[in-house]
Formats: C-alpha cells, structure tokens, sequence
C-alpha cells in the first residue's frame, strides 16, 4: 500500500520500516518518540516536517525516507503463533570467541584452535549451548580475519581442517553446538574472486563486485568507508573504481549476480556438512544495495556519520536474498549426506545423552547494524524463514550518544530499551540479549566509568548484567571474558593498539591538527581493541594466554579476575555465572516463560516476573540499577532468594543489587 507523495506522519510512522528509521534519528538527537507522536507533529505532512527539521535533517530527508519505504511496501511482522517444535536456540546460552586472543597452544602469542580445543571444559562447565567463533577463514589480516582469502581454509596461524573438525566434535561431544563468523558481504582483495574480477573486468568474475569506470578524481558516489574516508578504491590494473563499506582490502560482493549468491550458498553447505550447526553472518542487513549506487543524502550523512547509508542498510532486495540463502544454503535436503558429526543432547541437569539428528535449518545469526525493533522482526520473524536472530545495537549506547563518546553508561536505558523490545515482539519473534562483543569495549567499563577496578563495584555490576542477560526472555550471547568480570584496558599509546578501525580514527584525528594526547583521547573510549586483549586464565604476566609474547598487550594485573582464581572462589563472578545458567537450564520459565515487568517507570529499580508456561512456577527478578541504596516498591510478591548478590529481599536494596527469588504461594 503506497503512502502517497506527501503523507501525514502518522500514516509514516505507523509503517514498520519508517518507525525505525524515525526511531534512529531521534536516538541519535537524544529525543524521545514524544517528539513525533504527539497529535500537533503526527498530524504535519511529511514534507512540511521536512522543512521545519532541514536545520537538523538536511534537504532531503523526507525524499530519502519516501525512496526507502517504497523499496518495501508496508508490511507488519505477523503475530501469529509459531508453527512446531520450539528451535534449540531459543533456549541457549551461546558465547562468542574471538580465537586470536581466547587461548595459545603454541606459544606465538596468537591464540589458535588447538587452544580453544584445551579450553572446552571451561566453557562445558560454564553451561555454554553454543559456541561461535569470529573468523578462522584464509585472511591476509587487514582487519583480523574480517577480510576472507580463502572461505574452504583456516588461516595459518589459527590451524588446520583437521584442527576444525577436532574442535567441532569436540563440542558435540559436550553438548554444545558450534557457529563460525561467515563475512559475506564482502571478501579480502585477496580471494581469487577479487583477483579474477580486476584481471578482466568483462569476465566471469567482472559483475561479482562493484566495479564501475569513471575517472581516477571522482569516485562514483560520496559514500563513506565505516573505517575512514571514501568508500570506493581506484583499481588502476582493472581502470575501475571498487566499493568498500570497510577497510580498503575488504571489497563488497555483488549480491545482484546470481553466482555470487549461489556460491555463498555453496560455501554455507561445505561447512554444514563438516558438522558446523550455523552461522553468525557479518553485517548481513548491508548485502543488498539500491540500484543505480545513488549518492547518499548529506544531511543523513552528518547525523549518522556515514553518507549512503540509507542506500544499503535495508536494501530494496535484503528479504529476498537472505530467503534464498536459507533455502539453499541453511537447509538440509533428504539427500545431503549426513554431517561428521552432531551434538549430544543435554538434559535440564546438566547430564550428556545421545547425538542428535541434524537440525533441518542451520542457525542463521545477522548482524545487523542500524536495525530497529520493526526491521529486526521483519527480518527474523519464523514464518518468513530469513534470519533466526538479529542484534540490536541501539542497546549498547545512550540516546545521543555513539561508541566513541566518553561517558557513564545509565542503566536506565537498558530496562527502557528490553521493556521496549520485549513489549513490542511477538510470538514468531525471539531477542538476541548481549552487551559485549568483539566490536565494541566492555558494557562493565561503560557502566562503573574510572571505578571499574574496585573489586567490589566491578563484581556486582558483572553479577547484575549477568542477571540481566540470563534471566529476560531472549537469547544469551556471551563474549570470552564477561564471565569473569572483564573491562576496558588502561591504553596509554597508540602502540598499544591493533585494530585497524582505531588506528584509522587516530591518524584521522591527528591530521585535523590534535596533539597525538588530544587524538588518543577520542580513540579509547570506543576502541575494539578492549575487547581483544588476551583472555586472563590464571594470574602472571602473560595470564596463562600464552607462553610467548601475546600479539596484543593487556594492561591489567588485577587480582582476583582470572579463571583460575575465581573457579575456586564460590562468590566470584564465574561461580554466579555457573550457577545462573545452571538455574536457567533447570527452570523453563526463565529461559521460555512469559514476563510481567513491576514499577515500569522507576528510573532506579528493575524489576519482573517470570512464569512457566502451566502458570504454576513464578520467578521475580529484581535490579537495582544504581549504586546507591533504594527502597523497593510496594506490591512485589513475597519470594525466597534462591540466588542473588544478597541472601535476603528486605526493604531496601543495596547498590547494583540483583536477585533472582522463587515466588512463594500463588501467583496469577
């Protein structure tokens, strides 16, 4: 159904697709949907807003919104019950590992799979479901194996096949899952496909990538690279110009050409067939671009940072493609061979059975940057069968505020962000819970600022973040280190980074005329590289990562925050860690049950119910999202604390206090 050349802005908002982008501009301005949901601006004409909000908005935003809700015309995410058993990965707990820095088996200092291989039984013990690795693919490296050289080989300083197979079977035999990081929207200079496609760019390979002729001074467009400067590459061997949303060796695939999806497909049945169960897929919401590669509007460009934007980041043909790549890549048919192996079934305590039959559809994770509630349920909900999960990254920063900004972390958004997400969803619709990655510095840091090496304050933040995560409705995603109440590193020069994202925003920064303090000031607190310092296992220098001289150096010798130490200490954060997955695993109505949240509006206390789906068992979860001692409201249930950083509910709650207590006598 169009909505015209100049419809009013509730008509607009009330599109799925145009909810979100709205959604993004005022996340951005720090504003609330007030601010277009009140009757005076919902009533204005889209355009007529357009002209009021040019100072902020730019010429052409009302253009640029029109052209992208007609690439999908209105369509609500369905709230029809789901068809079928419930999928394995609503009830998981996965947790990512970044293999360069999770553990070295061979004293390089860069962690490999033989050192994940050794580490397993931390992560069996942990209660991990799933485990899934950033990128082991053939890379030259430019951006830590993000730039695939080869999709069928590991790189040579993470292993071999042979390696790969052990580790999958591995995690079958603990019965966990395994995912990779597959990139697909685009691959290294270096693959044959790239190669291929700038030595003849008529041939087989010429329509694979974005290669397009025009003169060496003038890109074809002004779209931004997210690593710094333009996002196309003079390629004076092919006399063309190549696109690149990253780093210059990272050049985006053409998903327009039918080869290039089926080869994808083919590369996603190699693996499965190897007996990895899914895949987290690497800014996959980009893949489609508009046709024509039109320029990107410069207002929009200003706001979000990154001109084109609007172009690729829900493109006209995304639901299409990935629909295509789950029926032909994900999805076993009656005659594929059985995988090499597939995993043990677990039961609610803990305790190993037989392999499994394979799952029908591998998992299908997207990263999907600058995705919104409504986008995110269009893309994930079951029945259109395109992704199974999305992340949401607008959990990660306050309104107003971006990665890079340097500021305390209010734990208010969070319980406004999941009463929204979870009050929004339906029932063909499932949340992908995480605070850390290896994008972006640790959620703990962001949240205790310079106080998060006092081992009190770090410990109880960790443990209500835990609680956070493993008790909401939704799906866990963990990232090496949370367990054990890992932050930001104290970075004191630019050589102590090496990630090519931060070191590009640096030298960008020290060409403006910043002193190289002024620079690295602005760098730190955003840097990826936080979160890719070597995993601490046990106390000394080196933290047990390695024998040898680790590839990137950790600035952290704190006491009492490593694996070894915490695995004997019952109050530790691994310990609570353990024992809530433990407890989630046992009790279905906190990993399935539904969910009532208490005082939604208190900006200081957290708290909901969780019930089975029988209604018999009922679980209250209670925050307090402060570090200062609060009352708690009136009208909570009566409950024993089962678990918790206090043995006891009484009339106040002390700082960042989390407990999870079973509901006493009934409750409706």
């Amino acid at each position: 159904m169009s909505l015209g050349e100049n419809p009013r802005l509730r008509a607009v908002y009330a599109h799925p697709i145009a909810r979100d982008a709205i959604d993004k501009v005022l996340l951005q301005l720090g504003r609330s949907r007030r601010w277009v949901t009140n009757p005076v601006v919902a009533g204005l004409r889209l355009r007529t807003l357009g002209r009021l909000a040019e100072p902020l908005l730019g010429p052409g935003f009302a253009d640029s919104l029109l052209a992208l809700l007609a690439d999908h015309p209105a369509q609500a995410p369905t709230t029809n019950p789901p068809h079928g058993d419930q999928p394995w990965w609503r009830t998981a707990v996965f947790y990512q590992v970044y293999p360069r820095s999770f553990a070295d088996s061979n004293g390089d200092g860069i962690g490999d799979l033989r050192g994940i291989i050794n580490r397993l039984d931390h992560l069996a013990d942990l209660g991990v479901d799933c485990v899934w690795l950033s990128p082991i693919f053939d890379s030259p490296n430019e951006d830590m194996g993000y730039d695939i050289r080869d999709y069928r080989a590991v790189m040579t300083e993470m292993g071999t096949l042979a390696d790969v197979d052990e580790l999958i079977a591995g995690c079958h035999d603990r019965g966990m899952r395994i995912i990779l990081d597959l990139v697909v929207n685009h691959t290294s200079e270096e693959h044959e496909w790239f190669q291929s496609a700038i030595a003849d760019p008529d041939g087989p390979h010429g329509d694979w990538y974005h290669l397009l002729p025009g003169q060496e001074d003038q890109p074809p467009n002004n779209w931004a690279s997210f690593f710094g400067g333009s996002a196309w590459r003079w390629i004076p061997q092919a006399q063309r110009w190549a696109l690149h949303l990253f780093a210059p060796g990272q050049l985006d695939l053409n998903w327009e050409s039918a080869e290039v999806r089926t080869a994808v497909a083919e590369i996603v049945r190699w693996w499965r067939a190897r007996g990895i169960d899914g895949f987290r897929l690497d800014v996959i919401n980009y893949i489609s671009k508009r046709p024509g590669l039109p320029d990107g509007d410069e207002g929009i460009g200003r706001l979000i940072g990154f001109p084109g934007i609007e172009h690729y980041f829900f493109g006209p043909r995304l639901h299409e493609h990935l629909h295509q790549l789950r029926t032909d890549g994900f999805t076993r048919t009656d005659d594929d061979p059985a995988p090499a192996s597939t995993v043990r079934a677990r039961a609610a305590d803990g305790s190993l059975g037989d392999p499994l039959p394979p799952d029908r559809v591998g998992v299908m994770v997207g990263e999907t940057p600058g995705v919104g509630v409504e986008m995110g349920r269009l893309l994930s909900s079951a029945d259109r069968e395109e992704l199974d999960l999305v992340f949401n990254f607008d959990v990660l920063d306050a309104p107003g505020r971006v990665r890079w900004d340097d500021y305390r972390f209010d734990l208010a958004h969070l319980k406004r962000f999941y009463q929204d997400l979870l009050g929004r969803i339906g029932p063909q619709d499932w949340a992908a819970l995480f605070f850390d990655n290896h994008d972006n510095p640790r959620m703990l840091s962001k949240v205790l600022g310079p106080h998060d090496r006092d081992p009190e304050l770090r410990t109880a933040v960790a443990k209500l973040l835990a609680t956070i995560q493993l008790t909401l409705p939704g799906t866990p995603f963990l990232f090496q280190g949370q367990e054990i109440g890992t932050v930001n590193q104290e970075f004191s020069s630019v050589a102590d980074l090496r990630d090519v994202e931060s070191l590009n925003r640096f030298a960008e920064l020290r060409a403006t005329g910043l002193t190289e303090a002024e620079a690295l000031a602005q760098v730190v607190p955003g840097a990826r590289d936080h979160a890719r310092v070597p995993m601490r296992w046990e106390p000394g220098p080196s933290g047990g990562f390695t024998t040898g001289t680790a590839w990137q150096p950790a600035r952290e010798d704190s006491c009492g925050f490593t694996v070894a130490e915490q695995s004997i200490d019952a109050d530790s954060v691994l310990s609570f860690y353990r024992s809530l997955i433990r407890l989630r695993r046992a009790e279905p109505a906190l990993s399935t049950g539904g969910v009532r949240f208490l005082a939604p509006r208190s900006p200081r206390y957290f708290g909901w119910v969780r019930t089975d789906q029988a209604g018999r068992d009922a679980w209250l979860i209670e925050i307090n999202l402060t570090d200062r001692t609060i009352r708690r409201p009136r009208g909570a249930p009566e409950a024993e604390v089962v678990l918790g950083t206090s043995g006891q509910r009484g009339p106040r709650m002390a700082p960042y206090e989390a407990v999870v207590a079973k509901i006493t006598g009934n409750y409706s």
